[in-house]
């Protein structure tokens, strides 16, 4: 990882990890079909609308801001993507999981649907696109499955299974089913093991993360 040179206009740009698997397969799998933009590195707090040298200036610590190449970690870059809302928009869209935290026994499964508030004047509340719901260690799910989109993208992403040391897993739909493990070798000497769930609604941009325990069986 690096920085860029910020002094000229450059568009910096790599495969994700899913692309490069997706890629390495050579069976025609690999089709760019949508691309994000993201703020991540931008500090807002630096616009200042007080510059002695006038209106012109007000964004000038901001354009003046390191900016990071590109690389592949999805859960490391990228995080706060740019969407478009309509137009009169008040406030912007967050999601509701109906949970805070989420805490499982071994082959506990649960089904979560997600709802995202304040958008499209409250008329809406299920995306149409629906969501795509990432696990940092999929290893602590037995399933892990996204249901409820139909669109290839979704088709692809949901049957994608995890290569080498990538555990993190992602799937699109408008439920997402998770079980739990019944694999105890995963706890070794600990009573419980956590990861995160990070949930993004395809239409409105609106992102929340929460965390999963999942607690050893002691029958």
């Amino acid at each position: 990882m690096g920085y860029l040179n910020n002094t000229v206009i450059t568009v910096d740009a790599i495969l994700t990890k899913k692309g490069r698997e997706l890629l390495a397969r050579n069976d025609g799998s690999f089709r760019i079909t949508q691309f994000a933009l993201s703020d991540d590195e931008i500090d807002y707090t630096m616009y200042n609308p007080t510059h002695p040298s006038g209106s012109s200036y007000y964004g000038e610590a901001i354009d003046g801001m390191p900016l990071l190449e590109a690389f592949p970690d999805e859960s490391q870059i990228m995080k706060y993507k740019l969407a478009t809302l309509p137009r009169g928009t008040a406030k912007l869209p967050v999601l509701n999981l109906g949970y805070t935290a989420i805490t499982l026994k071994q082959g506990a499964a649960l089904a979560i649907t997600p709802q995202t508030l304040n958008y499209l004047d409250n008329e809406q509340v299920f995306e149409t696109s629906g969501y795509s719901a990432t696990i940092a260690d999929v290893r602590l799910m037995s399933t892990f499955t996204g249901m409820g989109v139909n669109s290839e993208a979704a088709t692809q992403q949901n049957a994608t299974t995890t290569l080498g040391t990538n555990v993190s897993k992602t799937v699109i739909g408008t439920q997402i089913n998770l079980r739990s493990t019944t694999v105890n070798t995963l706890f070794g000497s600990n009573s419980t093991i956590k990861t995160t769930l990070t949930v993004v609604g395809l239409d409105s941009g609106a992102r929340i993360t929460i965390p999963i325990t999942v607690n050893k069986s002691t029958t």
